[in-house]
This record gives C-alpha cells, structure tokens and sequence, in this order.
C-alpha cells in the first residue's frame, strides 16, 4: 500500500466502529451535493459516528466527515457525508481510506454519487448521469490510487477496470428513472476525473471532449477502483451542475455557488432514485 494504510490499520478502525454499532451495513453510500438530508430517509434508530475518535491520527484528514448507519428501503446502510479531494492536499490514497474502511467494516455494494460539469453537448444542467466508464486522468498521469507496494488481501497487483460501473446495476438504475416517471432526466455515459480544484479552460474542456468524456468531475473515480480493488460492487451516479464551454465565442465562468444550487434543486429527485434503487437491490 505504499503510504497508505495496512490491512490490520483499517481492519483495525472498521473493528472500533463495530464496537459503537449493532448495524452491520451491507451497502456503503458516498453523498455529495444535493444528497443533505438523505439520512431522514433512515428507518429508526439510526447512528451518527463522527470520525475524529476513531481513525489513528495520521489517516484522521476525513475524521470531519460523518457516517449514519440504519435501514433505507429494508437494506442495512452506511452513508458518508462529504469525501476528500486530491486538490485539498491530500495524497490519492488517503482519499480513498474511507472506502477501505467500508469494505472492513461488511459492505459488498458501494453507491457512488457526485457533482460533474457536462461535457456532452446532448446533456443540460440539471441532467442525472449512470457512470457507464469513466477516464482516470490521475492515473494516466502516474497517480493512480494503487500505485506502491500492493496487500493481496486488499485485491490483486494488476487490477482489470473493464466493467468497473456493475451493469446489473445501471440497469436497475435506469429502471428506477422510468418508474418514478424521471426518464427526461437520465443519461448514461463517461464520466473523467480531473484533479482540480481548476474548472475546466475550453480547450481543456474540448480535449476531454475528444477523449470521450461526456462529463467531468474532481472525485468518485480512485474510490471506483479501490471499490473494485477489493471484491465490491460499484454504481456512479453524476448530477450535472453546469456545461463544460466548448467555444471562446460562449465563454461562462462556472462557480462552486452555483453548483452548489443546482445540488439543492435536484435533492429531492436524487433521494428518490436512490430509494428506488435500494428498494430493488438485492442483497448477496
């Protein structure tokens, strides 16, 4: 694991965890913009655990987040509020510890949900987006998450990414859209992951364009494949929050604010094709 944790560290933190709980999750979620609020959902008792106490000093970077145990839709659940990124200083790996973390603690399938700038000129602000692949930058720059000495009890050396985003569960997925009558909002496609905190210039925006991105984000993909690492199910979710400019002649100057706002509009939406689609996972 290079710099990162050692199996026994996050078997370690996952054991302190349980101890606080009877909860045993099954299936993780990583909340983003516009899922605030998706713990009411939560069929009581539910239980908040708050980082800070749990997690050795030096893998605490993510001990401000929360994680909220229960029950939604009758499937045992861990949800996280807020991730980190790589463009607040954090190291690739340290992002992901959380994710480790999940797998030790008995969660087979990850939900993986984020804010993403639209890259396809088909798609328009406010849009959902199923991951059906994705672009890691990162990694194709040499900072892929695995990078380092590798645990085989994590997962193997050489990891295959094909099918990353579990088919299954995009299918499921885009059932959910048609049944709660959101069709007009799906789309499906490639989302890339950036390091940021930049938005994009035009030619960048073009570049990724051409790679075949369809939208563009500055997180999910290193937890997709530390997911994938260790044996889990993956599923990504995109709220498309603005448009990628793809001409000098329309230039707009994207701003966290009005990402943010976007989240809020949609929050109401993204809650219920989350619910729909736990109501209809079924559990290994």
């Amino acid at each position: 694991m290079g710099d990162g944790p050692s199996f026994e560290e996050v078997t370690s933190i996952a054991e302190n965890l349980l101890s606080r709980t009877k909860h045993r999750p099954k299936i993780g979620i990583v909340a983003d913009q516009g899922w605030e609020g998706l713990e009411m959902k939560f069929r009581m008792p539910i239980f908040f655990l708050t980082m800070r106490s749990y997690i050795p000093s030096q893998y605490s970077a993510w001990a401000h987040g929360k994680l909220v145990f229960g029950n939604l839709e009758g499937k045992p659940v861990v949800l996280m509020r807020g991730r980190l990124h790589c463009y607040e200083g954090y190291p690739m790996w340290k992002t992901t510890i959380p994710i480790r973390v999940m797998k030790a603690l008995g969660v087979t399938t990850i939900l993986l949900t984020n804010a993403a700038g639209g890259i396809n000129p088909d798609f328009k602000v406010g849009d959902l987006m199923i991951i059906r692949d994705h672009i890691d930058m990162p990694g194709l720059t040499g900072e892929c998450v695995l990078r380092g000495a590798n645990d085989e009890r994590f997962g193997p050396r050489f990891l295959a990414t094909v099918d990353t985003y579990d088919p299954e569960l995009r299918a499921s997925c885009k059932q959910a859209f048609q049944d709660l009558g959101l069709s007009n909002l799906m789309r499906e496609g490639t989302y890339v992951m950036i390091g940021g905190p930049t938005f994009e210039t035009v030619a960048e925006s073009r570049l990724l364009k051409a790679f075949g991105g369809d939208s563009v984000g500055m997180s999910t993909v290193a937890e997709a494949i530390v997911a994938r690492h260790m044996g889990m199910k993956v599923f990504g979710l995109s709220l498309i929050t603005d448009m990628c400019c793809l001409s000098y002649d329309t230039a707009n100057h994207t701003t966290h604010e009005e990402v943010l706002a976007i989240g809020q509009k949609r929050a109401k939406d993204l809650k219920a094709i989350v619910l729909r689609l736990l109501k209809n996972m079924s559990l290994e």
